[in-house]
């Protein structure tokens, strides 16, 4: 770092330099503290005494949460007898040692790693600026720099100077119902959140699924006195000891909405791989949403078709059966129709049609039992570190997604897990 740089770089690891040099009076503020300047402070206040640091943060689990600073770093203060003030709602950052002295902007690993170089974060205080901070913030400081100044004016305007006085000492019982908040719920790690972030504004995970509608799917059970009267060529696609009780190309069948749906998984959400799901970029989701709206408005006219038809079509399907049974019953009458007969004699056709009729009623739904509400749900997920971290993500999302720069995403992604705070 320069020295005659007016605009410059800040990072941990710079402030814990600025503190292991320093001879005199130390003064930090921010949100937070990180663990490499805790350190350096630590040194310092064995080297210097404790009275001569002055610490400013907004200890609150939210910032640390934030990743403004540790509280293991707090913890590293308070065991050396270093004073840590609780300033609510903190968020500029200062840092001075000596004469050397620098506000900048602190950073919240949640959401980015440390800067590096090349990054200018902070501002270079004047010597008068340095001074003043001081003697506002620190008492200890501020009676150094009343001693040490040159005459009675600069000794008054140092001594006229207010201190901030807006501060609650971290105590015992502050810290530890923060640390014990901290434990119940455990701080994300910034670097994995930061990863994940970055493939966030690209992909959503998303599950399209059709229910209610395959009615055609349903099936009854042949009755065991009718499967004995033989097979059927006719409707032997349909009948065997099961029963397809709506035909699968007909016009109550799903199958076109399901071909429909299918076309917009395809379009829109290509899988990644087995057991790996579908996702949609996001992108493409207004697109998704609008094709979604569309099959939403089909699926609403074939509900209200299958209300309307779906019992008249049931009462066709039960009447087909009994007509091409009636004449085998009528010719080979089943000991269950015999046994219901008064004459003893051969069964009429009207006898066994009512016999047909009767064992079928007994399988048969009516049309309100298997009408239900029919919906499309959607669920869309967000990509998480697991799913990124796995060896094959970046060939299968360039699989799926062949003319996106996934290369330069990927490369962020890494990036954002090792940090480029400046070493």
């Amino acid at each position: 770092m320069k020295d005659d740089t007016f605009f410059c770089h800040l990072s941990s690891r710079r402030i814990a330099e600025i503190i292991d040099k320093a001879e005199g009076p130390i003064c930090y503020a921010g949100p937070g503290v990180q663990q490499e300047p805790a350190q350096a402070m630590v040194k310092a206040a064995i080297r210097l005494g404790p009275e001569m640091l002055t610490i400013w943060i907004d200890f609150d689990e939210r910032v640390m949460r934030m990743g403004y600073g540790e509280i293991e770093a707090v913890k590293l203060l308070r065991e050396v007898g270093i004073m840590v003030r609780h300033a609510e709602g903190l968020r500029s950052a200062l840092i001075i040692a000596d004469d050397e002295g620098y506000t900048f902007t602190p950073t919240p690993l949640y959401l980015e790693a440390e800067p590096n170089s090349e990054i200018r974060n902070a501002l270079r205080l004047s010597r008068e600026q340095v001074a003043e901070a001081l003697a506002r913030l620190s008492p200890a400081a501020k009676a150094v720099a009343v001693a040490l100044a040159q005459d009675p004016e600069e000794k008054e305007r140092i001594s006229s100077l207010p201190a901030e006085g807006d501060f609650i000492p971290v105590d015992h019982s502050i810290f530890n119902q923060v640390d014990i908040s901290l434990k119940e719920a455990p701080p994300v790690k910034f670097d994995v959140v930061r990863q994940v972030r970055v493939f966030e504004p690209y992909l959503q995970y998303v599950e399209l699924s059709l229910t209610g509608a395959a009615i055609q799917r349903h099936r009854l059970a042949i009755p065991a006195s009718i499967q004995k009267l033989g097979g059927s060529q006719e409707i032997e696609g349909r009948l065997r000891t099961t029963f397809d009780l709506i035909e699968k190309g007909g016009k109550l069948s799903s199958k076109p909405l399901e071909d429909d749906l299918n076309d917009i998984r395809k379009n829109y959400t290509p899988s990644l791989g087995k057991d790996h799901g579908r996702v949609v970029l996001k992108g493409a989701k207004p697109y998704l949403e609008k094709r979604l709206d569309e099959f939403r408005e089909k699926l609403a006219k074939h509900q209200k078709d299958v209300k309307k038809n779906l019992q008249q079509s049931l009462d066709e399907s039960k009447e087909q059966i009994i007509e091409y049974y009636l004449p085998r019953v009528v010719e080979s009458p089943p000991d269950a129709l015999l046994g219901q007969l008064l004459s003893g004699g051969k069964p009429s056709k009207d006898d066994a049609r009512r016999w047909l009729v009767r064992e079928l009623s007994r399988v048969f739904p009516e049309a309100e039992s298997l009408i239900k509400k029919m919906s499309l749900e959607v669920r869309y997920k967000d990509v998480t570190f697991e799913t990124l971290n796995r060896d094959d993500f970046l060939d299968s999302v360039k699989m799926a997604f062949p003319d996106v720069d996934w290369d330069k995403a990927y490369n962020e992604f890494k990036a954002a897990g090792e940090g480029q705070a400046e070493k």
